[in-house]
């Protein structure tokens, strides 16, 4: 008997919710989108996953940019995607959405054709069905003949294979061909046909889990207990209906008032989008009832997670982790809207990141005002300078991308074609943000930082290098913190992680290393939680035991620390990753000129053709590989 090694298998629908930025108008007086992946059930498995669940989605997606950009997604969150399907003909689904008002989210469903409407009997594997414990169907996907002829094969499989089947009724009339394309938000027409269709599968069911209007649709009823009661007679399976801010009734036997159904604790929340929080509501119930938790416990997984969705923008980014979930049932929140509870959004942000890392291995090549200045010693000019850095990338690739957490900085002045080369790999990027050889801090973005970031991809970090001492006058240090504090919630604000880089060290003297622990303290204290930290090597155990003490007080979600190489020699910074890598917290590193400043100087000198530079940068890199390697414990 094959086994059971995922909790669900979701099947259904999979699109890309382009979901309009402003809000308080008509979709028409929209002018920006952002990009979500979208559908039911494909948003039931994302957050699932999130909640601990071992989930998997079967649907299908075009082959071409949106259907790759779902995949990544499923992927990145740990949605099994061995039966997410290319559909070579199709195009994957879109939606428009926007949010006018509490009672009004227009939207609009592109799925002329579209590829998880093609969904077949043949998609439906008894080997994928076999490994899950419970099958959860959409109400949409019994729509078309096809779609429901895959339910139905997915529902004999289950009952053959010991696995649970539940369906979200979930129902559009605009998917039913009910509704004209201007109608997308329409969530109920009375309809005897698609009632008697419905209720064909009911009896095969063993949880069966809509809001009343659903159930409206699914009893054949505009009276909700009523309708519970006619689902009730063709059926034994578990409902549960969903009220909105009345929460959510649970009904395992006969239906005698809503007392006689089961109901948690509710959360009083602002409603700020309705949209999707159905399917957050989903992977609670899923992640109380399919590790046997009581239905109070059940029901406020269910309810907590509904209530994050409709405080936030956008569907399944809005979902809860398992951290943060746990974390405001049992202290909740001053804010009845959730999204701007600030420890809040910390804990989302941190734990719903699309990738952790084990290690950082970067090599730095982002610096620009000392190549400017070899450049001018040897007559070249910036067009060499990008053409060096581009030779840098290859080497850096070439060397590292095997490795685990390869990565590399570059900048978008002097190394622009290497940057938007690297950015399209699955290397690390890290972009700088500052001024190069300024002092004070000053950003190379001539607009606000908001506006600069909305321009840089979101895989590339963005990378300060802000030179703070604790001996600096007044002025000086609240200029430093308060650029810092404006990028950080510039970051927070667009999406992009970023690492903040402190340098001590000064021209003519060396790193004042006993404050560093002080400054990256005083930074928190002032709500700057950077998502990396790059800091000078000391050689002292002393020195990381005392940063790595004060992360992890104030950011236990921190990615970590890397080192950085102040153009020391590769002896002395070796010195330093032996005795940082016994700290967890320190990743690895970002070295630039140890690596690659004697090659730049001989190569625009003249003295080295492209293959040397690039020979002897692999070389050093791997160098500091193996360095890592064999110190990591």
């Amino acid at each position: 008997m094959t086994q059971k090694d995922l909790d669900i298998l979701c099947i259904g629908r999979s699109s890309v919710d382009l979901y309009g930025q402003q809000v308080g108008g008509r979709l028409e007086d929209m002018g920006s989108f952002a990009k979500y992946v979208g559908g039911s059930p494909t948003n039931t498995s994302i957050g699932a996953a999130r909640l601990g669940l071992k989930s998997a989605l079967l649907t299908r997606v075009g082959n071409e940019h949106m259907g790759r950009f779902i995949r990544e997604n499923l992927e990145s969150e740990g949605v099994d995607t061995t039966a997410v399907i290319t559909d070579p003909k199709r195009l994957t689904a879109l939606v428009l959405l926007g949010i006018q008002d509490e009672e009004r989210f227009p939207l609009i469903f592109y799925r002329e054709n579209c590829a998880d409407m093609a969904i077949t009997e043949q998609d439906v594997s008894p080997q994928q069905i076999a490994r899950t414990r419970a099958v959860v169907l959409s109400g949409t996907h019994f729509s078309t003949v096809e779609t429901a002829k895959a339910n139905e094969k997915a529902m004999t499989l289950a009952k053959e294979h010991g696995a649970k089947v539940v369906l979200d009724i979930d129902y559009r009339p605009n998917l039913w061909n009910l509704a004209g394309h201007g109608d997308g938000e329409s969530r109920f027409i009375a309809d005897q046909s698609v009632t008697e269709h419905i209720q064909q599968y009911l009896g095969g069911c063993d949880l069966i889990v809509g809001t009343e209007e659903e159930f409206h649709i699914a009893g054949g009823s505009d009276n909700s207990l009523e309708a519970l009661s006619n689902v009730r007679k063709l059926t034994d399976a578990i409902l549960v209906c969903k009220r909105g801010a009345l929460g959510c009734r649970v009904f395992e036997s006969d239906i005698d008032g809503w007392e006689s159904g089961v109901t948690g604790p509710g959360f009083k929340i602002e409603v700020f989008n309705v949209l999707g929080a159905g399917d957050a509501f989903m992977a609670g119930l899923l992640r109380g009832w399919l590790r046997n938790e009581s239905w109070e416990k059940t029901c406020a997984y269910a309810n907590a997670c509904g209530a994050f969705a409709v405080s936030r923008h956008g569907c399944c980014p809005a979902y809860p982790s398992e951290i943060e979930l746990f974390e405001f049932i049992e202290n909740g929140s001053e804010c009845q809207a959730l999204r701007f509870d600030q420890d809040l959004n910390h804990i989302h942000r941190t734990t719903n990141r699309p990738k952790t890392y084990g290690q950082m291995l970067a090599f730095a090549c982002d610096h620009r005002v000392q190549f400017e200045n070899w450049a001018t010693e040897y007559g070249r000019d910036t067009k060499a300078i990008n053409q060096f850095k581009q030779l840098a990338w290859q080497a850096a690739f070439e060397e590292g991308k095997d490795v685990e957490g390869f990565g590399v900085l570059l900048d978008d002045k002097l190394g622009r074609q290497a940057l938007h080369t690297a950015t399209s790999t699955n290397a690390w990027i890290g972009r700088p943000i500052e001024a190069s050889g300024v002092f004070p801090l000053a950003f190379e973005a001539e607009a606000e930082i908001i506006e600069h970031l909305a321009d840089w991809p979101l895989n590339q970090t963005v990378k300060v290098l802000c030179p703070y001492r604790l001996n600096d006058d007044d002025a000086t240090r609240e200029h430093h913190e308060t650029l810092i504090k404006q990028l950080n919630r510039a970051c927070l604000h667009t999406g992009h992680e970023w690492l903040l880089e402190i340098i001590t060290a000064r021209k003519g003297s060396e790193p004042h290393y006993d404050t560093v622990a002080e400054i990256v303290a005083r930074f928190y204290e002032i709500g700057v939680k950077p998502d990396w930290w790059k800091l000078e090597p000391g050689k002292d155990d002393a020195y990381w035991k005392g940063i790595s003490t004060v992360i992890e007080a104030n950011d236990p979600y921190c990615h970590g620390i890397i080192l950085l190489g102040l153009d020391g020699s590769i002896e002395d910074i070796s010195q330093s990753i032996q005795i940082a890598s016994s700290h967890p917290l320190v990743k690895g590193f970002a070295i630039g000129r140890t690596l690659f400043g004697e090659s730049a100087r001989s190569w625009l000198a003249g003295k080295i053709d492209d293959e040397t530079a690039v020979t002897d940068m692999r070389g050093r890199y791997r160098q500091m590989l193996d360095v890592w390697a064999n110190a990591r414990p």
